[in-house]
């Protein structure tokens, strides 16, 4: 899109000064993102394309965005800290609403953080500890949420869902691959009731339904130059569900040794190092707003995320990879194979996992 557009567009927000620049942030797998900077020059700001076909509903997820950070808000005030560092700023339109729309695409916009630093990866025990204090802290912040919020995508993580498209997957076997794939068919099988027992927890209460991020990558924190969390950030799929899944989501993307598509399952498995640094720093903001049940099945949270993706990258491999882009045809298997083994090392190393946890 021009530049021209592109301030036509900012112009709708009500950012201080006039917009005199607009350039592009990052690589913009979701959505497209730029950093607006205006006449009065004292503050820069983010302006976001929403991606409408991931989030079918974007005024209900800006919505959702807009309750958890104005309780984050209160928070961090109460605690004396500076609430446009420590969290994420919306920036209304010029006629108060929390988004524009050009009459094709959702536009976004908020304060940008000068100054913050983010990683990549957690290459560290001690930034991996950091993570989870980020995580842990955003949780714990938000333990007494209790104002609605929609799901902006069904069925996150909910092993249930998943297996109703298991079974039509495997009924359908619309790639002709199932005949090949008895034992990877067997992987999923042998563990769907311990998985479906998980869950019923969350279904029936025992694990109280909470804010959670849906997307706790390293990346998604936001740091100050001298280390410290500052905020989480990309919170467009901030939902209500067990805050395990986000425990158990960073388990397996912070402590994998090898790669999520490794071809060499030597280098695949789970870094105990790395899970007890992120536990010990999501334990030490986040215990004493977890319940007894939750601190139980914490440690199992990482075997059910990574049991879910074996199982979402297996399916889209038997329906003839329709979801996940691939770069050759077995791509797909590549991954279940790879993640299916993070799986088995985390099983092997449940119990100290546990140890840790409790």
């Amino acid at each position: 899109m021009g530049q021209n557009n592109l301030i036509a567009i900012a112009e709708n927000f009500a950012f201080e000064g006039g917009v005199s620049k607009i350039k592009p942030l990052g690589e913009g797998f979701i959505n497209d993102t730029y950093i607006v900077t205006t006449e009065a020059g004292t503050k820069e700001y983010i302006l976001q394309r929403k991606n409408h076909y991931i989030f079918k509903d974007v005024p209900a997820m800006m919505d959702n965005i807009a309750r958890v950070t104005a309780h984050l808000r209160g928070k961090v005030e109460a605690l004396g800290g500076d609430p446009e560092r420590e969290v994420i700023t919306l920036i209304p339109t010029r006629e108060g609403a929390l988004y524009h729309y050009d009459g094709e695409n959702y536009w976004a916009a908020m304060l940008l953080i000068e100054g913050a630093v983010t990683h990549a990866v957690a290459d560290t025990p001690h930034l991996a500890y950091m993570g989870g204090r980020g995580i842990g802290r955003f949780q714990a912040m938000l333990a007494d949420f209790e104002e609605p919020l929609a799901e902006v995508i069904k069925g996150f993580h909910n092993i249930r869902w998943r297996f109703e498209q298991w079974d039509k997957a495997l009924s359908e076997d619309k790639a002709g691959r199932k005949a090949s794939l008895s034992t990877e068919i067997e992987w999923i099988e042998s563990r769907r009731e311990k998985m479906l027992g998980f869950w019923a927890m969350v279904e029936d209460g025992r694990l109280p339904r909470r804010v959670t991020h849906n997307d706790t990558k390293l990346s998604n924190i936001l740091f100050d130059k001298a280390g410290e969390v500052l905020c989480v950030i990309d919170l467009d799929t901030v939902m209500l569900s067990t805050s395990l899944n986000d425990f158990g989501d960073a388990i397996r993307s912070y402590t994998n040794t090898g790669a999520e598509d490794d071809t060499n399952l030597e280098n695949v498995s789970m870094s105990m190092e790395l899970f007890r640094s992120y536990a010990e720093g999501y334990l030490a903001e986040r215990s004493a707003t977890l319940t007894a049940t939750e601190r139980e099945w914490l440690a199992f949270s990482a075997l059910y995320i990574t049991y879910e993706q074996v199982l979402r990258f297996l399916m889209d491999y038997i329906d003839g990879d329709t979801y996940y882009k691939i770069a050759y045809p077995e791509h797909n298997l590549v991954r279940a194979r790879a993640q299916y083994k993070l799986l088995q090392s985390m099983e092997e190393q449940y119990p100290q996992m546990r140890d840790i946890c409790l």
